[in-house]
């Protein structure tokens, strides 16, 4: 039933329309277990042939595996069927969202890290540039203490202390793809209390 090993596009290679809608009922009627039987028959095939390809960094791929059947679950109750229709594409459906919203998510935060980074820094000189680098450290600091704490301390150790994401992730106790996002958010509120007189352009 649900057979993982091909490309699931034909119906025939769905699970049994009746039994999936039994299945449907079930869930819809608050028996959390019958999403066990919705994953054993396509949790697979969408990880290979949806999320993977679209997200190649497993562990970022796994997440939005979770994350899709969390949201098939929560949005059970608005699922109505379509005739002779698997459920499989109204899920697949969320999975294909999810993956992309992750994806960019990850790609703003590696810009954002990236702008960060290309931001110049200060080398050791008298006066004038003594003071707009002790002022530059005084705002980042301030505004750091204005964010989340979560996001401060994201910010501190990737860009500040320069440590790999697989550190900080494991720092702050979530997976490599919930950093980025974590990130993402930082980098987000961080620009967005930083004082405007120092990100004016020149």
């Amino acid at each position: 039933m649900g057979e993982q090993g091909g490309t699931l596009t034909e119906e025939a290679e769905l699970a049994p329309l009746l039994e999936e809608r039994s299945v449907v009922e079930r869930l819809q009627a608050g028996d959390r277990a019958a999403a066990g039987t919705l994953y054993h028959w396509y949790g697979d095939c969408l990880f290979r042939e949806v999320i993977l390809p679209r997200l190649p960094q497993r562990e970022q791929a796994e997440d939005v595996l979770r994350d899709t059947f969390r949201l098939v679950l929560e949005r059970i109750r608005s699922y109505r069927p379509e005739s002779n229709k698997s459920i499989y594409f109204w899920i697949r459906r969320i999975a294909i969202n999810r993956t992309i919203d992750v994806f960019r998510a990850h790609r703003r935060a590696r810009k954002l890290e990236d702008a960060v980074k290309a931001e110049p820094v200060f080398e050791e000189s008298p006066d004038a540039e003594n003071l707009d680098r002790d002022q530059t450290r005084t705002d980042i600091q301030a505004t750091l203490a204005k964010i989340n704490p979560r996001y401060a301390e994201a910010l501190r150790m990737r860009l500040l202390e320069d440590r790999s994401r697989e550190d900080c992730a494991a720092h702050l106790g979530v997976t490599l793809g919930n950093f980025d996002v974590i990130l993402h958010r930082a980098c987000l509120a961080f620009r967005k209390s930083y004082p405007l007189e120092s990100v004016e352009d020149p």
